[in-house]
């Protein structure tokens, strides 16, 4: 369905970080910007990113 995109330590800076942002929402100061870590968490688990799609990144490396 989706080509993959999205690195095995770009999958983990992601999910760290959203789980970080997503605190933010519980926690923290309470605002609706800890909400995009759940964007981040989704598109480590799927692991494609629609925005290094659109910029032609990839940060998965090709094993021989």
């Amino acid at each position: 369905m989706f080509t993959t995109n999205v690195g095995s330590i770009d999958r983990i800076l992601r999910i760290i970080v959203g789980l970080c942002l997503l605190s933010l929402a519980f926690i923290g100061p309470k605002t609706l910007w800890g909400y995009v870590g759940i964007i981040l968490i989704i598109t480590a688990f799927i692991n494609f990113c629609p925005l290094y799609s659109v910029f032609k990144i990839n940060t998965l490396t090709k094993s021989k």
